[in-house]
């Protein structure tokens, strides 16, 4: 298990950074990442959203984030972060359901915290959201060269880092404006050119839709300017066996195990 005072650096040592997107209420797979992250090296944690919905585990989820940003994460607020306080009509009838049964588990003050957190953060020449720029409150995917476009078109950021999609993808500007679209393998180094602008939507560490069930964490390296993409082992089936327990919809156990 990581610990909070690992990551309590001052901010001009800081070199290796551990970006976790849509825990989704998903202990096992959140202790697992947050440890990977400790072994790996990590120096500050940022977490891009969506700590809860969809999982069994929201009020630990929640406490374990405010722990890590207490000793000093940086932490995004996700749309199923915003729909503790405020019901969305845009979710599946599966994530609604989950989305008020996660309600009634989280205390007063958990969904206060949720409902403070900011939409985005800038921190050197790095961008930090869940969703795409251009209208952040609207929570819009990035699936496409054109949705890329549109955040980079409405942003300033070197780099930026968002989740929501629950699928790893990235995508460069390059200085003639032309935006190209990769899919990044496993544990591969991926240099971010400095003449072009970069967007990196990470996987989901809580439930990944990208046909690979193993928890999804990206490390990015300031100095070298280089992000990787990894994968993490968890086990799956005592959280999907919580699932169950919570009597949440099957179809979200089904999720997690395929991948999908």
């Amino acid at each position: 298990m990581a610990s909070s005072a690992k990551f309590m650096v001052e901010e001009d040592r800081i070199v290796l950074i551990a970006l976790l997107s849509d825990i989704h209420a998903n202990r096992e797979a959140y202790e697992a990442c947050l440890a990977a992250a400790d072994r790996l090296g990590a120096e500050r944690l940022v977490i891009l959203g969506d700590i809860v919905g969809y999982g069994p585990d929201p009020e630990w989820c929640v406490e374990k984030t405010r722990a890590l940003q207490d000793a000093g994460a940086l932490v995004i607020r996700g749309n199923h972060d915003q729909a503790c306080k405020e019901a969305s009509e845009t979710m599946t009838d599966a994530a609604r359901r989950a989305m008020d049964w996660t309600r009634n588990q989280l205390s007063d003050d958990a969904r206060r915290y949720l409902g403070s957190l900011p939409m985005s953060l800038n921190d050197e020449d790095r961008l930090y959201i869940h969703a795409e720029a251009s209208e952040p409150a609207r929570w819009r995917y990035v699936l496409s060269s054109d949705e890329a476009a549109r955040h980079l078109g409405a942003c300033k950021a070197t780099v930026s880092f968002c989740g929501h999609t629950h699928r790893p993808a990235l995508y460069s500007l390059s200085p003639t404006g032309k935006v190209t679209h990769f899919t990044p393998c496993s544990d591969q180094a991926i240099p971010l050119s400095a003449s072009r602008r970069w967007l990196a939507v990470m996987g989901a560490v809580g439930q990944p839709r990208d046909d690979n069930s193993k928890a999804a964490i990206g490390l990015y390296d300031t100095e070298a300017r280089t992000l990787r993409y990894l994968r993490v082992s968890y086990d799956i089936d005592k959280t999907v066996g919580k699932i169950h327990a919570a009597c949440l919809p099957e179809s979200l156990a089904g999720r997690l195990m395929a991948g999908r």
